[in-house]
């Protein structure tokens, strides 16, 4: 791999990761349009980890209030160390649920959902509930103090959506917990701290290929240290963007990508391409 190309699948990963507009989908269409194919899910698997990263980082200050929250509950049950425990637990709940039921319907995905139009079809269909959910529903105003198990489970259900093709899992995530009831706020910070413990936990399907050296083999000791700053810089870049932006704006201007995205997917690749993805 070039560097301008490391440089560039850095960059894609990096903006659309934490997006709502399906990280995958983008790296498989710049894969396209580049002539680059990825051996194996290890290069992929690798930028998440940067984008990851930057997500540790970031929110390094909630992690720790989490972390130590809910292991001081057990000895100090106070009101505080009680949400942050509960709050854990919310993301543990969560992240559970997508585990054991994404490894159940990962093997269930037939080649068909792998296609251009279906990916396009799952692009716009995304787009669809991000217009429903700020057009037609009011947003909640509940707070991680106010969330509940019912919460985390729909969450969950929702992040399992993310397994199929051109589902995003921010935008996945985001649009459930919204219309669990939780306010913007915290359905985006809860959908950033759930980002973390599904990402590393997909990692381990990359250690055979950094064990035995083909991801270096295959990308190249120097590429692979390229793109991984890439990805860090942009997911920081897109973390901050993202959590101004909807501050002040909608989530409508995400949906109108995603059907942008979703007309070029469709008219722009064989219909009968089987496209490669995690």
């Amino acid at each position: 791999m070039s560097l301008i190309e490391a440089i560039i699948f850095g960059i894609v990963q990096g903006i659309t990761e934490f997006l709502p507009i399906s990280s995958t989908a983008h790296i498989i269409i710049t894969q396209m349009l580049l002539g680059y194919s990825f051996p194996g899910f290890g290069f992929e698997i690798f930028l998440h980890l940067a984008s990851i990263l930057a997500v540790i980082i970031y929110f390094r200050k909630d992690l720790v209030e989490v972390i130590v929250g809910f292991f001081s509950f057990f000895g100090n049950r106070s009101k505080e160390n009680r949400v942050q425990f509960l709050f854990g637990l919310y993301i543990v709940v969560a992240t559970g649920i997508t585990g054991i039921l994404g490894i159940l319907l990962e093997g269930a995905i037939g080649n068909f959902l792998k296609t251009p139009p279906f990916i396009a079809i799952a692009l716009a269909t995304t787009g669809l509930f991000l217009i429903i959910i700020e057009r037609f529903f009011k947003y909640g105003n509940r707070t991680v103090e106010n969330m509940t198990f019912l919460d985390s489970v729909i969450v969950g259900l929702g992040q399992t959506l993310a397994v199929i093709p051109g589902i995003s899992r921010s935008g996945a995530t985001l649009i459930t917990a919204l219309f669990a009831g939780l306010s913007k706020e915290t359905a985006v910070r809860y959908s950033f701290l759930l980002s973390i413990p599904v990402i590393l936990g997909s990692s381990v399907f990359a250690i055979g290929d950094f064990a035995d050296g083909s991801l270096v083999a295959d990308i190249g000791i120097l590429s692979l240290v390229v793109a991984f700053l890439a990805t860090f810089i942009f997911s920081w870049l897109g973390i901050v963007w993202l959590i101004e932006f909807l501050k002040k704006s909608k989530l409508i201007y995400f949906a109108i990508y995603c059907f942008a995205a979703a007309i070029f997917i469709f008219f722009y690749f064989d219909a009968n391409f089987i496209m490669e993805l995690e």
